[in-house]
């Protein structure tokens, strides 16, 4: 194999070279809450299918239907904040009123909630509002400190 790099390692004297930092720059400055991405999609997914999990999809199903579509919701915010971070971080704080709603549906939405409907959602809303919190607040510390 030939060798075409005459300095390996060395990007000094490449055209190229302050382009390329530029790009990852903003590559990298996109992605400030990529610990986010999983647990955000994981809450959203468990949320979807916590009905027949906890096993009320057939004693109350408004909050079935409930639980299904937030949870599809916050997993398809979650799918967002992978694929286009810079777009979905505005949403976050929409993440955490869900979480909020998540909260209080099983009084709003059921009738006569149970133990394990209550506790599956404020578990999971609480999470769910954590995480669009912790969102937020990395979006307004980066906008402090590009101002």
């Amino acid at each position: 194999m030939a060798d075409v790099s005459r300095t390996r390692g060395d990007l000094k004297g490449h055209p190229d070279v302050s382009e390329m930092r530029e790009r990852f720059a903003r590559m990298m400055d996109a992605r400030d809450v990529v610990f986010l991405d999983g647990p955000v999609l994981l809450a959203g997914l468990y949320f979807a299918i916590s009905p027949w999990v906890v096993h009320f999809s057939s004693t109350s199903p408004d909050l079935m239907v409930n639980n299904v579509i937030l949870g599809l919701a916050i997993a398809l915010l979650g799918i967002g904040l992978t694929s286009a971070p810079r777009r979905m971080y505005s949403l976050c704080w929409a993440m955490s009123a869900i979480g909020v709603w998540m909260i209080i549906s099983p009084w709003v939405v059921a009738r006569g909630p149970d133990a394990g409907m209550i506790w599956n959602n404020v578990l999971i809303g609480a999470l769910t509002c954590l995480f669009g919190l912790i969102a937020a607040g990395v979006v307004m510390r980066k906008g402090r400190e590009t101002t």
